[in-house]
């Protein structure tokens, strides 16, 4: 049977500094904004409402502050995890419609719970064309929470945003995938220094975006399941700018549809989260169109009649696989397969997108890219005018940090990899509201901010 999707928006700009001194980041235009192309008839999908931010106001926020709405962005990921739980307890598949990168604190913790709940560990597929793993062990000072989103959820920085409710991290580093940053960017040496697996545009294009997908399945081989987190200036300048932070060296729509569609095609998929879009940059509409679109396109398979419910992996012990059960990768490997050959001829042909009803002028706005699948925007500059970047200002680097954030205790487990088929959504007996919050599990130390933690420019561009 068909995975009902139910849309959520989470229209905050918390994480990001105001453009100007007189106005605020247009991010939390984006919900609207994408609604208002038929994206939930499109998808077929519940509307699940809206969680509220509090109010961006930076104050008297100063360097050294720490992170900036670092309450507010507590708060909101507090009422967003809860929001999520509820949408997972029916058994469906939440997208979350952001807003900017904070919305993964929300997002982690809910992971976190259900993790907690079926005794195992949730992954976390990370697309992103910056690394947003700024923090006070790499930065002489932090400020922006959408630049440091990574960083947090891995428990890295101030304990009032990494460690909430008492869990540190959400995610391990070995459960996260980061996919589609540039080849240059300004942390890739501290992923490697933590053991986070990476795959850069280059390499992202080199291998192909279906066997992406199905290559970061295989990293996560171990964990219950996995979100996936979408920031969509993943994709070139060239054909997204309506971002905060345009970097050239990005992927096309018709990649990230194929990526998309590949991630989300398994059960162990439990949600997806889109961010950074910024309407206000997007005066005709046409960017939220094709975001739309490529949406659209890229969650057809967890619509789709055939889908495969949500299966978590149980860390109790399990039968021995029953016979034949190892096809059970075998027909995800043949479906992304399939997507490669089948879904828009490839990507090398960017004027041949062949989505359902078609992208009229998607070759105008490549602006000369053409049927090589934008290689030329792998290297610097890629033929492509430096993006402005808002006069964002570049942190000093001390240096890459080192194994400095290890994994505390209290973390679950490793799973044992499963192919028994469970119930939608978590084992019944774990009743309902299992992602509500619960007692936080006891903690040696309380991580209360250092000296170190200091803040400045509050623009998620600040490193990247």
């Amino acid at each position: 049977m068909m995975r009902r999707i139910a849309v959520l928006d989470a229209p905050t700009n918390l994480g990001l500094r105001p453009p100007t001194s007189t106005s605020v980041p247009g991010c939390a235009k984006a919900p609207g904004a994408l609604r208002d192309h038929d994206l939930l008839p499109r998808l077929r999908a519940r509307d699940a409402g809206c969680v509220t931010p509090p109010r961006y106001d930076p104050g008297d926020w100063r360097p050294g502050d720490g992170v900036c709405h670092a309450r507010e962005i507590a708060d909101y990921s507090l009422a967003l995890a809860e929001r999520i739980g509820s949408i997972i307890d029916r058994g469906e598949f939440p997208v979350v419609l952001g807003g900017d990168c904070s919305v993964l604190l929300g997002s982690a913790l809910a992971m976190h719970r259900l993790g907690e709940a079926v005794g195992g560990r949730i992954g976390l597929v990370f697309v992103d064309g910056h690394s947003d793993f700024r923090h006070p062990g790499n930065a002489s000072y932090v400020g922006a929470a959408a630049g440091e989103d990574l960083a947090l959820v891995t428990g890295r920085g101030q304990a009032d945003l990494a460690a909430l409710e008492g869990r540190r991290p959400y995610f391990r580093d070995i459960d996260v995938v980061v996919l589609g940053i540039r080849a240059q960017d300004e942390y890739r040496l501290d992923l490697q220094a933590a053991g986070i697996t990476t795959r850069p545009v280059p390499a992202l294009r080199a291998e192909g975006a279906a066997r992406t997908a199905q290559w970061a399945h295989e990293q996560l081989a171990d964990c219950a399941g996995y979100w996936v987190h979408i920031d969509v200036d993943v994709l070139d300048p060239a054909v997204m700018p309506a971002v905060d932070a345009p970097d050239p060296g990005g992927i096309a729509f018709a990649e990230l549809e194929i990526l998309l569609a590949g991630l989300v095609d398994t059960p162990h998929c439990l949600g997806v989260e889109l961010t950074v879009f910024d309407p206000d940059y997007d005066p005709d509409g046409s960017y939220a169109a094709e975001i739309v679109n490529t949406v659209v396109a890229g969650l057809a398979p967890v619509t789709a009649p055939e889908a495969v419910p949500p299966r978590l992996l149980s860390a109790r012990p399990t039968p021995a696989p029953r016979r034949g059960a190892p096809a059970d990768r075998v027909e995800r490997s043949a479906g992304v397969a399939r997507l490669d050959a089948g879904r828009s001829g490839g990507v090398n042909g960017l004027d041949a997108v062949g989505r359902s009803g078609g992208v009229e002028g998607r070759a105008q706005r490549l602006d000369g890219l053409d049927a090589v699948g934008l290689a030329g925007l792998d290297g610097p500059g890629g033929g492509i005018a430096a993006a402005d970047r808002d006069g964002a200002v570049e942190a000093e680097q001390p240096g890459v940090a080192g194994p400095a954030d290890a994994e505390p205790s209290g973390v679950a487990a490793v799973l044992p990899v499963a192919v028994e088929r469970e119930p939608v959504g978590p084992p019944a007996s774990a009743g309902p509201g299992l992602l509500r919050r619960t007692s936080p599990p006891a903690q040696g130390s309380s991580g209360s901010n250092s000296a170190s933690e200091n803040g400045t420019d509050l623009h998620k561009a600040d490193t990247a």
